[in-house]
């Protein structure tokens, strides 16, 4: 992408923001994606044009830093499989009900979701430019870097083809085949297995994997012995009744934006879904809003307010580690980006919901 595109420093910018994209639906981790696969990438087209943390941070690395983190937490949202937690928040949400498949959650994400990875890079470059505009050299050395690379491999082909047959079971397979995207998940590792790209021995290093997997189970469990107790439904009437009489849209609105701004006090996407979610839902409900709009609404606000501070999100202290920002800039950054891509996603996402059906 960076090839194609990369020829002024905003397109750079997209091409960074195209490239996390395309890997989203297959890599459910922003920190993998954003800070394992993208900070480094980020990191080398800064050092191409010596810009360095310091002095020379403004050239590029600056700007692409807070590119990478806003573009990753955006992915993020569009994607069921897109991050850890997107999951959780589907369990948590069909303890009220609402069923969200990896179809509909994509679906009612793809139009806001590109729109704001349109405006949001943009944005950016407005309210804190590069000081380098013009960038033909990136664009050279990613062509030359791609001939460097050569043909595809063996197990890069069998990868390749094993994400289209995730993507398309992904998509239609829970429609088509009753196939779930959890099955869908282990279908793909078995494929991996079965043509050598992956042993045993690689699935049981990844502790990482294991360790978010043990924890969800855990989370998901006190979370379905609240909602078992009581407590959810008190929290949420609790939350509803504080709303007085306003109607279900504003109420919405204004239990959207508390969601999205609360998230200041967590380190942990993931922590913050399992804190307020399925309550902030549960009161959305309460107030009359549909149910599948007020799901997938909080839901991908669940992401979005990744990018907000330098430990909002897996990805943002590895990018903001590259050292190229300080905590001041980040958080002004982060606070306009946010509140344009929250606007995008309530209202620009709104809309489309509203005409493919989702209420």
């Amino acid at each position: 992408f960076v090839s194609k595109v990369g020829g002024r420093m905003l397109g750079v910018g997209y091409g960074l923001s195209l490239a996390d994209l395309v890997m989203s639906p297959a890599i459910p981790s922003a920190t993998a994606r954003g800070g394992g696969i993208m900070a480094p990438i980020m990191q080398s087209v800064a050092l191409t044009y010596d810009s360095e943390p310091g002095p020379t941070a403004r050239r590029a690395g600056a700007y692409l830093a807070l590119v990478s983190s806003n573009s990753n937490s955006i992915t993020c949202a569009m994607f069921l499989t897109a991050m850890a937690g997107n999951p959780l928040i589907a369990s948590l949400a069909s303890q009220q009900g609402v069923e969200i498949s990896w179809a509909t959650w994509a679906l009612g994400a793809i139009v806001p979701g590109l729109v704001a990875l349109i405006v949001v890079p943009a944005l950016i470059y407005a309210v804190y430019p590069p000081e380098l505009k013009k960038t033909p050299k990136v664009r050279q050395m990613a062509a030359d870097e791609l001939k460097a690379i050569g043909p595809m491999s063996y197990g890069e082909k069998v990868l390749a083809a094993t994400f289209v047959v995730l993507l398309l079971l992904w998509t239609v397979g829970d429609l088509a085949f009753d196939i779930s995207a959890t099955t869908t998940a282990f279908i793909g590792v078995i494929i991996l297995m079965v043509f050598h790209v992956l042993t045993w021995e690689d699935i049981i290093r990844e502790k990482s994997a294991w360790d978010t997997m043990t924890w969800f189970a855990v989370l998901y469990m006190m979370a379905t012995a609240l909602s078992e107790y009581g407590f959810i439904d008190w929290i949420s009437t609790l939350i509803a009744d504080s709303l007085g009489s306003m109607g279900w849209m504003p109420a919405l609105i204004l239990l959207v934006v508390i969601y999205f701004f609360a998230h200041y006090f967590f380190a942990s996407a993931t922590a913050h879904i399992s804190a307020m979610y399925i309550a902030f839902l549960g009161a959305a409900l309460a107030l009359g809003a549909p149910s599948l709009l007020a799901a997938l609404v909080l839901g991908y606000c669940s992401n979005i307010f990744q990018s907000l501070t330098h430990y909002a999100g897996g990805a943002s202290p590895t990018l903001f580690g590259t050292k190229y920002n300080s905590a001041a800039q980040w958080w002004t950054v982060g606070l306009i980006a946010g509140v344009a891509s929250l606007l995008i996603w309530i209202f620009v996402g709104g809309a489309w919901m509203k005409v493919v059906g989702i209420w």
